[in-house]
């Protein structure tokens, strides 16, 4: 590949000079294969690292176009390529050299799951987009000149040629990738016309080999899943192929068993199941509803103008539920505030677990009702709402549950974990309802003709000047936490959340909300909305000022979220 001589000729020109003379650099440069774009120069070799850019014309890359042909195989695609860059900087980077991050480059690799990212993006026609973070090399902030053109010439084009070119990839892996993605969208596609909300195909392997490590566990002693004959289902999608596995139908649906027995590996599955996996996960066959929502309880959350009366009213001393606010919710307050929430932003499947959920938001048994009376107790527990907002909303209820049977009065699916195998216990737990009535009665008085009333995003929610102001101010911390100025936002609760970048994203999500859509007069899901037909149009670019490879996609329903546990959220109804 050609060299730019003016890049080299600036280089010299530099070399062991103040470590603000790499401003210099910034720009672009043909190299004839490819264009270099140095979009931004770090100010220091201890800050974030510079933004670097590569453009491979279609020609160069010479990517078959039947991979990338539609919207889906475009994903998958520099899914691929960002996984390829990746694998291909750990064997030719030779990490840090010099002071802070010099010597570094880095791409935002992928996980399990095959997300819309920026770290390679595929333009009209087949042009490749690689974006890296690169540590401008120093020593004691002096410019280390003849380093960097070896990060340039030497380690940056080996991880092009050889994770970029197309000719040095895997082409069986590389469709089989854009395969398996396609296969997912359309099984996920096929749902609604089967009436179900999940599927979860034959032969999938769903434990994971920690809570921190969302690989497949590999152990010979894994169970493979295969679905009981009750809930047998085969979906066929428009080439013919044939996929069984076992289906969740719309509705209220249980997964119960004992402890240690596969519930919440098979709720979890089906939770990611809003994503599309990688070959190899184990998950590839595990299709959700993509409006599917987590919902638990988050002690100390705060709440803002939340309508949550359908589940607690009549608190003591007066407060008003129809327009509950705190900044210390409750168990059972803060998941009546997230399941409406999630409702009010589009979420028509709930996923539940009574593992990290209030027991009594779930539950009030026929004891605690004689001991405790209906006028002294707010609370309306789900399981006497569960029918009426499936009938009346449409929404279905995946709830795992291991030491309540009184949902089996309002179940219409029950699934039996037993030692990782699905049974059906659907008649069982009808029977066991019958032989055992529980005695208790619903104490849920009828639902409001509005559950959702408008609640509008005010300016004032982004008045402290030390929050979403430039970026040196805005930084997201793994996946649980966006720093927004002073003030931590923490999003722990919101299970989707699988990458960084999506985080990154959804800071950057709120920015544009503050920017150009949070006027006072639209509501918070009218702001959504808006800024997820901005990324729509425009893509994840919209984002940013320029151009960033650390941003992946998020849903309306995470953006909504983030929204609605911002502690300085301020509403008017």
């Amino acid at each position: 590949m050609a060299r730019p001589e003016k890049l080299l000729r600036i280089l010299e020109t530099i070399d062991g000079r103040g470590y603000g003379a790499y401003r210099d650099i910034a720009g672009r440069f043909d190299f004839g294969e490819f264009i270099l774009f140095i979009d931004h120069v770090q100010a220091d070799p201890f800050a974030a690292p510079s933004r670097v850019r590569v453009n491979l014309p279609a020609g160069i890359a010479a990517l078959p176009p039947e991979l990338y042909a539609d919207a889906a195989g475009r994903v998958a695609v520099a899914d691929f390529l960002a996984r390829r860059a990746a694998e291909a900087l750990h064997r030719h980077g030779r990490g840090i050299r010099g002071s802070g991050s010099s010597g570094l480059i880095r791409i935002d690799g992928p996980g399990q799951e095959i997300l819309e990212h920026t770290a390679v993006t595929l333009r009209p026609g087949g042009i490749v987009d690689a974006r890296f973070f690169v540590g401008l090399p120093a020593k004691n902030r002096r410019v280390l000149a003849r380093v960097c053109r070896s990060m340039i010439e030497s380690e940056l084009v080996a991880v092009l040629e050889e994770a970029l070119l197309y000719r040095n990839l895997d082409a069986d892996a590389l469709a089989a990738h854009v395969a398996a993605y396609r296969t997912q969208e359309a099984l996920r596609a096929r749902l609604p016309a089967h009436g179900l909300v999940a599927f979860v195909g034959d032969g999938a392997r769903l434990p994971r080999r920690s809570g921190v490590d969302d690989r497949p566990l590999e152990d010979d002693r894994v169970v493979p899943f295969r679905a009981p004959p009750e809930h047998r289902v085969v979906l066929t999608l428009d080439d013919g192929r044939r996929f069984a596995g076992m289906g969740i139908p719309a509705g209220i649906t249980l997964i119960v068993g004992g402890g240690f027995h596969g519930k919440s590996t098979l709720l979890r599955a089906i939770e990611r199941g809003i994503y599309n996996h990688v070959p190899g996960d184990g998950r590839e066959l595990v299709v959700t509803d993509p409006t599917a929502v987590r919902v638990r309880a988050e002690d100390g959350r705060s709440v803002a103008e939340v309508d949550i009366s359908a589940f607690i009213r009549n608190l003591p001393c007066g407060h008003d539920t129809t327009a509950f606010s705190t900044e210390l919710a409750s168990g059972s307050t803060s998941q009546a505030a997230g399941l409406l929430e999630a409702l009010a932003a589009g979420a028509r499947v709930l996923v539940l677990d009574e593992d990290t959920s209030a027991t009594n938001f779930l539950i009030r048994d026929h004891r605690m009702q004689r001991v405790v009376p209906a006028a002294c107790e707010p609370i309306t527990p789900l399981l006497d709402r569960a029918r009426e907002l499936h009938g009346r909303l449409g929404v279905s209820i995946l709830l795992v549950l291991g030491g309540s049977g009184d949902y089996f009065d309002v179940a219409d699916t029950v699934i039996h974990m037993n030692t990782f195998r699905p049974e059906d216990a659907t008649a069982r737990a009808r029977e066991a309802a019958a032989a055992l009535p529980t005695g208790r009665t619903s104490e849920a008085p009828p639902l409001g003709a509005d559950l959702f009333p408008p609640r509008r995003l005010l300016p004032a929610t982004f008045a402290d000047p030390s929050a979403l102001r430039g970026e040196a101010r805005l930084k997201a911390r793994g996946t649980r936490t966006i720093l927004l100025g002073k003030h931590a936002l923490d999003l722990s609760a919101l299970e989707p959340l699988v990458h960084p970048a999506q985080v990154t994203a959804l800071a950057e999500g709120l920015r544009l909300a503050r920017d150009h859509f949070a006027d006072g007069h639209r509501t918070v899901e009218e702001v959504v909305a808006l800024v997820m037909q901005r990324l729509d149009e425009e893509g994840l670019d919209a984002l940013t000022r320029r151009p960033s490879g650390g941003l992946a996609r998020f849903r309306g329903l995470e953006l909504a979220a983030a929204i609605n546990r911002l502690r300085s959220l301020r509403i008017a109804r």
